[in-house]
């Protein structure tokens, strides 16, 4: 059988949780590339390559790695934007695979996704109005009060219900995320990927847009897929953290395990990378340097995708099983999983972890904003409608 079109697993996947509203089994997503006249493959590019997880109902998960990683492609294969190569998707019992375009369309009603870029996300052509109704006539909702509910929907995510006749560019970058928030809830989805909502937004709007996301889960009981590389914003809304290199999960856990006691290599190389805004402390503590380039995704290395740059690699003298064997992602702690021959040596090793508490939580951008909100909001009282389009933003 093809290697690249099976489903079967060396890794054995996790236990089906009987709360998980996203089931996601040996999961691949292969891009053939295709060169000549003929358009012949001549290669793959293994985007995201077997992996297996859940999100619980209500929960939110956070899925962290660099550009290029698989994040956004998992994401859009989890709503079905993107069929898998192999594997499973399950949301709420059901095997997304196996719908009918009839039956995913009234399954999509259930799911949404918040793009990245708030500029390129919305038609320039279309009114707000139109924009955020778009998906109730779309599921053939609500065609007698459909302004109605618009008005109520920009109202909800904090912007003047007045503005349905106006324009994207009328907006600003945090405003017209918002309105991609709006046109997200509009059909009362249960679960919502929000693939890097606030990347591409000023610091000073961050933090709003964050803590909208968190207000309207704790009210709609939402589930969310948050997709971010600020370390900060996913400690701070998510109840579990994945970490993904190369299409892979290489650790799974909720915050606290993932943040002060990582058990992959790769992980705590992230978490060192995290400034610390006391410089004695920055100049005292032990950094992790990567050497080299992340792989190549059509062709990566045998074994543990991370051994050619891996620290722990070197310091354990290149253990054999790290170039031959490809490690499962597997418990070693309450709830936490990562895949990782010495992910307990891992744990006892110091690297990468000095202070964590305080760079995670005040050192970065989304830190900082949060201050300047609260900050801003102490000096000037909230009146809606103010700013360009009715935030203040």
């Amino acid at each position: 059988m093809d290697p690249v079109t099976s489903v079967a697993n060396t890794a054995a996947a996790p236990a089906r949780d009987p709360g998980a509203l996203v089931d996601v089994q040996n999961l691949k997503i292969h891009f053939p590339i295709l060169t000549g006249v003929f358009q012949t493959e001549a290669g793959r590019v293994r985007a995201v390559d077997d992996i297996s997880f859940e999100i619980r109902k209500g929960e939110t998960l956070g899925l962290v790695g660099e550009s290029g990683c698989g994040k956004t492609t998992t994401g859009r294969a989890l709503i079905r934007l993107r069929n898998p190569t192999a594997g499973k998707v399950f949301f709420d019992g059901r095997d997304l695979m196996s719908l009918s375009r009839g039956e995913l369309r009234r399954m999509r009603r259930r799911m949404q996704i918040i793009f990245q870029d708030p500029y390129g996300s919305l038609n320039p052509r279309m009114t707000v109005g139109s924009i955020v109704s778009e998906p109730l006539e779309t599921h053939h909702l609500s065609s007698g009060h459909r302004m109605d509910r618009v008005r109520e929907l920009l109202a909800l995510v904090g912007l003047n219900p007045n503005y349905t006749n106006r324009y994207p560019h009328e907006f600003s970058g945090g405003q017209r995320q918002r309105i991609g928030i709006a046109r997200a809830l509009a059909v009362e989805p249960e679960f919502i990927v929000c693939d890097e909502p606030i990347s591409a937004l000023d610091v000073s709007i961050q933090a709003q847009v964050l803590n909208l996301l968190v207000e309207l889960r704790e009210q709609f009981g939402l589930t969310y897929l948050f997709i971010a590389h600020d370390l900060s914003v996913v400690r701070h809304i998510s109840d579990r953290v994945g970490v993904m290199y190369l299409g892979k999960l290489v650790e799974l856990g909720p915050p606290t395990a993932i943040y002060e006691s990582p058990g992959h290599p790769y992980t705590r190389a992230l978490l060192s990378a995290v400034p610390i805004p006391d410089p004695k402390a920055e100049r005292k503590r032990r950094r992790v340097i990567l050497t080299g380039d992340v792989p190549s995704p059509v062709n990566p290395p045998s074994g543990c995708r991370f051994h050619t740059r891996c620290w722990l690699y070197e310091r354990l003298g290149r253990p054999e099983n790290c170039r031959t064997e490809d490690p499962p992602l597997r418990q070693i702690g309450d709830d936490h999983r990562a895949a990782c021959h010495y992910a307990e040596d891992a744990l006892k090793s110091d690297v990468g972890v000095a202070h964590l508490e305080d760079r995670v939580r005040r050192g970065t951008p989304a830190a900082v904003a949060a201050r300047h909100e609260a900050a801003a909001q102490a000096a000037v009282p909230h009146e809606q409608g103010a700013g360009v389009a009715g935030t203040g933003e």
